[in-house]
């Protein structure tokens, strides 16, 4: 029996107009996870924030708001406000490696400063009504931090703790640092959560059988290159092109009624970007795609991809060269 799997959130592309699209065409999703909010000392949200965590627009997903923040009264406003909408878990960001967030102390910036990230838990765990989940990578600069993290979050009733065992500085590079997740299968108390580098169904099934503590897989770049890789994982049918075309085209109509020309065409460039990942040596489609000046010469470029080239047998996300 699979792991229930996580959707991460992914700034930019799984909107709610994505989460909507993607669970009515696949399924193996147990939670969505909302791309961050980072409320501001005016205490607004943007209407593009507004419109991710409105609950009318997350109908029939199980969704969990992600806050980004370093300010404990910010955090604590924000929770309120989601919790007055009716959601029960906030997720606290302290993973993103972005610069222009890591140079405000967000995000995994946070994990320079560990006394500060403690006294914020302390803050808002003491004045938040809703549960707290917590993202996080293994440290700034070196996995050696992790194990004062560790000690950290122990002190606090999180509601899980998801892990991408890289530090900041590695980004997306090179391989996670297995032996610090295993660390805080040892040592860590809140329910685990397992991401990072799950791109195809036997990697999460591997995942699975190594920490039998884990209680939750989280899927991010892996989805959006096979938006049937949680599907399959369970049991599920593989993607096919017949499914992964469905897909698409529901997306790009979906985005038609909810965005102007301008934006549609920046979303389905980033789409073309991950899913062409699934095709054999598809290249010079993917180049027009991604370089598509208009949606016409787009919808041409998509279209060459699905009629000339071959889905690739385990399709599956791969890194740019």
């Amino acid at each position: 029996m699979s792991l229930p799997v996580f959707f991460a959130p992914m700034e930019g592309v799984t909107d709610a107009v994505y989460r909507r699209v993607h669970h009515s065409h696949f399924t193996g999703i147990a939670q969505y996870y909302i791309p961050f909010i980072s409320p501001t000392q005016n205490l607004v949200l943007t209407s593009r924030e507004r419109a991710n965590v409105e609950p009318q627009h997350n109908q029939g997903l199980r969704v969990v708001p992600q806050v980004l923040t370093k300010n404990a009264d910010h955090f604590i406003w924000a929770a309120q406000l989601l919790y007055d909408m009716g959601y029960e878990e906030v997720n606290l960001n302290t993973g993103c490696p972005s610069g222009t967030v890591t140079a405000k102390g967000k995000g995994a910036g946070m994990l320079l400063d560990v006394p500060g990230l403690e006294c914020f838990l302390e803050s808002i765990f003491s004045r938040t009504p809703v549960r707290i989940s917590v993202k996080t990578r293994i440290g700034y600069a070196s996995e050696e931090e992790f194990s004062r993290l560790i000690d950290v979050f122990n002190h606090f009733p999180l509601s899980s703790l998801i892990i991408h065992p890289r530090t900041r500085q590695e980004f997306y590079t090179g391989t996670p640092h297995i032996s610090a997740y295993a660390e805080a299968c040892a040592h860590a108390k809140a329910p685990l959560v397992y991401n990072g580098n799950l791109f195809t169904a036997d990697a999460c099934r591997e995942a699975e059988t190594s920490f039998p503590k884990t209680t939750a897989l989280m899927l991010g770049r892996g989805m959006l290159a096979n938006p049937a890789l949680a599907q399959t994982y369970a049991g599920g049918a593989p993607l096919s092109k017949e499914t992964l075309r469905a897909f698409h085209d529901d997306l790009m109509q979906s985005y038609h009624e909810a965005y102007p020309k301008n934006v549609v065409l920046g979303r389905m460039r980033e789409v073309a970007k991950n899913i062409a990942c699934c095709f054999e040596n598809a290249d010079k489609p993917l180049k027009a795609a991604r370089k598509a000046s208009s949606l016409a010469h787009y919808e041409d470029a998509i279209s060459r991809l699905f009629e000339d080239y071959t889905l690739s047998a385990n399709p599956c996300f791969r890194a740019a060269d």
